[in-house]
């Protein structure tokens, strides 16, 4: 069944991300050492953390209801500066390469951007919404 992507992309978005993540670390390990390993799970966790937040300043944006201010205060001010402040910390761990890091930042965004590649070049969101139904009844 073809479904166009709504809210729930983003929550699928965010669990093969996860999973992706953890079928690295154990050759992350093996190959690139424990450090380097560390430093893309720890930017990856930190890229899904500000993936999760985003999404909760645009949900409590923009509603049928209007914007709810206290939730949009509250995501606004975990996100902006203590998750920011998480991520400079991150960058000045000396055990931490940049690239690392930035490799685990975009993971996410990889990820998201993989998965819209796919939906357009397999054209699913050009289809209309009972075609599946269509050939049947022909």
């Amino acid at each position: 069944m073809v479904t166009a992507p709504g809210i729930d992309f983003l929550g699928r978005t965010l669990r093969t991300t996860s999973v992706v993540i953890l079928v690295y670390l154990p050759f992350g390990y093996f190959y690139f050492g424990f450090y380097h390993t560390l430093a893309v799970f720890s930017g990856a966790v930190w890229g899904l953390l500000n993936l999760m937040f985003l999404a909760g300043v645009v949900r409590a944006t923009i509603r049928a209801g209007g914007v709810d201010t206290a939730r949009l205060v509250g995501f606004a001010l975990i996100k902006f500066p203590l998750l920011y402040a998480a991520g400079y910390g991150l960058l000045k761990v000396p055990q931490f390469e940049p690239l690392h890091l930035l490799i685990g930042f975009s993971a996410g965004l990889a990820v998201l951007a993989l998965k819209a590649a796919a939906r357009a070049w397999l054209k699913l969101d050009n289809q209309p919404p009972n075609s599946e139904k269509l050939g049947e009844a022909v």
